[in-house]
């Protein structure tokens, strides 16, 4: 990532506090890529509605408010449009809620958070893919040991 110049910013005292903190908190951060960190979180949650940040195995990443991560949700709808390639939009995203739980609001979030970032989400559902993959694989292996 490119180097920036200085943007001086100042923190109220709790805010501040809180920050410190949190870097405590979180080993290997600085207050500089933690204050960045938690801005751009914070301007992709006010830019999209429905979405928040939650920490997991893989790291941090997009969730959808009240449901999975984002890109489990796009991975759905990938899956749904491969499957089913005439059904119009309102269709597939009411057969997504219908095979989710997911309300066709949220998928929508999730959507649109994909637009504005797409390699992020792809990547994520790309790990998801190889890491299941590598588990079906073991899985397999495993089956064929014991069965003899």
């Amino acid at each position: 990532m490119a180097k920036r110049a200085a943007t001086p910013v100042r923190f109220d005292t709790t805010v501040a506090e809180r920050l410190s903190s949190f870097v405590a908190a979180n080993p290997g951060m600085s207050l500089s890529s933690a204050a960045n960190r938690l801005v751009d979180e914070a301007l992709r949650t006010s830019e999209h509605p429905g979405i928040v940040f939650r920490l997991g195995p893989t790291g941090r990443r997009a969730g959808l408010i009240s449901g999975p991560d984002v890109w489990e949700a796009v991975r759905a709808i990938k899956s749904a449009r491969a499957a089913e390639r005439g059904l119009a939009e309102d269709d597939l995203l009411t057969l997504i809620a219908g095979n989710t739980g997911i309300p066709v609001r949220l998928i929508r979030a999730a959507v649109r958070y994909w637009a504005s970032y797409p390699a992020e989400i792809d990547a994520e559902i790309a790990a998801a893919d190889a890491a299941e993959e590598h588990a079906e694989n073991a899985w397999q292996r495993e089956r064929r040991l014991l069965a003899g």
